[in-house]
């Protein structure tokens, strides 16, 4: 499992970042069953640099608190039994690991969230990588009943680590 992290904001959030999302990121894809050892890249930002990746990939003008970039093309959320038959597309060369894709999260956000939400800094960053992780595997929240699954998901791959409000 490579889980690669960049902190790229100037505001430090103080707590173990590293150590929550390694455990939110091997917690999802073992509750979404991911038959391969994944690579997975975290950036943390602030809202200004999420602003203009939100821009440039949705063109929404606004800072955001997540963004998902998958690598690989589902026909149903956490079916994984495609990636074979595309491995040059989906799996890393040099580590063979299956390239899960990547999340850019904001600190600001993060920081903002919890304070509105009444719960700590470790939760909302703790929901926002299992938020992006669901993401990774497929998963969408356009529908309603897609949000619901989605969000029943992320409460359990929470709950399993103690990350509750």
């Amino acid at each position: 499992m490579t889980i690669t992290i960049e902190y790229e904001a100037e505001k430090q959030l103080d707590l173990p970042y590293e150590e929550i999302i390694r455990d939110v990121v091997n917690e999802s894809l073992d509750y979404e069953k991911c038959p391969y050892e994944a690579e997975v890249n975290v950036i943390l930002t602030d809202n200004q640099a999420i602003q203009e990746i939100n821009r440039e990939h949705r063109q929404i003008d606004a800072p955001t608190d997540v963004l998902s970039f998958p690598m690989v093309d589902y026909e149903a959320p956490s079916d994984f039994d495609h990636v074979e038959d595309a491995v040059e597309d989906y799996f890393n060369p040099e580590t063979g690991e299956l390239m899960l894709g990547d999340i850019v999260i904001s600190v600001d956000k993060v920081e903002e969230q919890a304070e509105k939400y009444g719960h700590s800094q470790t939760r909302e960053l703790a929901f926002l990588v299992a938020h992006s992780m669901l993401h990774l595997c497929g998963y969408d929240h356009m529908e309603e009943e897609e949000r619901l699954l989605m969000e029943a998901r992320q409460n359990e791959i929470l709950e399993r680590r103690g990350y509750t409000r």
